[in-house]
């Protein structure tokens, strides 16, 4: 049985630590992330763009990670208390994100991690000339974190990107993406490669001039709860800013798309 939440509400059950859930001063409540689900074992969080997951450097104090840890600490500079990051998103993608409660918790989420299934909503520059497929490549990165496809296998990892085409205007495509592997920048780099860049994407645009944001989104994800087994499905609504850009895109349109 598959367990659906959306943002703001949840249907199948709530757990007990949700149940339970104290008032928190709005002092202590995380900035940049909507807590989507907690319990005694992990938080679902809905990221905002333009926040580090984790920090790359020590003066990095404003990511998803830090916040959360003063979340779960509520202030007490001598607690113990701390979150485990489960996987990663780019500053400037948006959306769905697991912390686990206790390193247990986080090994077990990853050795089933080929279990999960991560959709994503992007809108892309121009149009597809298929409006279904695979991008499969062999993806490297340089000495200036720049990530790219190489033709020599031993020399990069295999990277499988799926998507439909959900909707297009006349300058961009609005694309539902399932991630068959997790690579960094994976679906940034398909797409550029392919010449439909994401839209806004400062590194792989090519001097995109948007300035809404850069227009991907961790829209849903799908798990085994580490603990228990249950199924989970976390689902977040489309961001305004694509919605706008993609000419009134909606849910409809998302779950009306099917990939193969």
């Amino acid at each position: 049985m598959r367990w659906r939440f959306r943002a703001g509400m949840c249907y199948g059950f709530r757990t007990q630590a949700m149940k339970g859930k104290r008032n928190i001063s709005n002092r202590h409540r995380p900035r940049g992330l909507e807590i989507l689900h907690e319990d005694r074992d992990l938080f679902v969080v809905n990221k905002a763009p333009g926040v580090l997951t984790t920090g790359t450097r020590r003066d990095e104090a404003f990511t998803a990670e830090n916040v959360l840890n003063q979340y779960v600490r509520k202030g007490c500079a001598r607690s113990s208390k701390q979150v485990y990051l489960v996987h990663r998103l780019d500053r400037e993608t948006s959306g769905v994100l697991l912390f686990a409660k206790t390193e247990e918790a986080r090994q077990r989420l990853k050795d089933n991690w080929k279990a999960n299934e991560k959709l994503y909503l992007a809108l892309v520059r121009g149009h597809l000339p298929q409006r279904q497929g695979i991008f499969s490549s062999h993806l490297a990165e340089n000495e200036d974190l720049y990530v790219f496809s190489v033709d020599d296998p031993s020399l990069g990892k295999l990277s499988q990107t799926e998507y439909a085409v959900i909707k297009e205007t006349a300058a961009l495509s609005a694309v539902k993406i399932r991630l068959l592997t997790g690579r960094k920048n994976q679906i940034r780099v398909h797409f550029a490669e392919a010449g439909h860049p994401v839209v806004g994407d400062p590194k792989y645009g090519r001097a995109d001039t948007c300035r809404e944001r850069m227009c991907l989104h961790a829209k849903s994800i799908a798990f085994d709860h580490p603990f228990s087994g249950r199924r989970l499905f976390f689902d977040t609504p489309i961001p305004g800013e694509f919605a706008r850009l993609a000419r009134g895109l909606t849910d409809a349109d998302w779950n009306a798309t099917l990939l193969a």
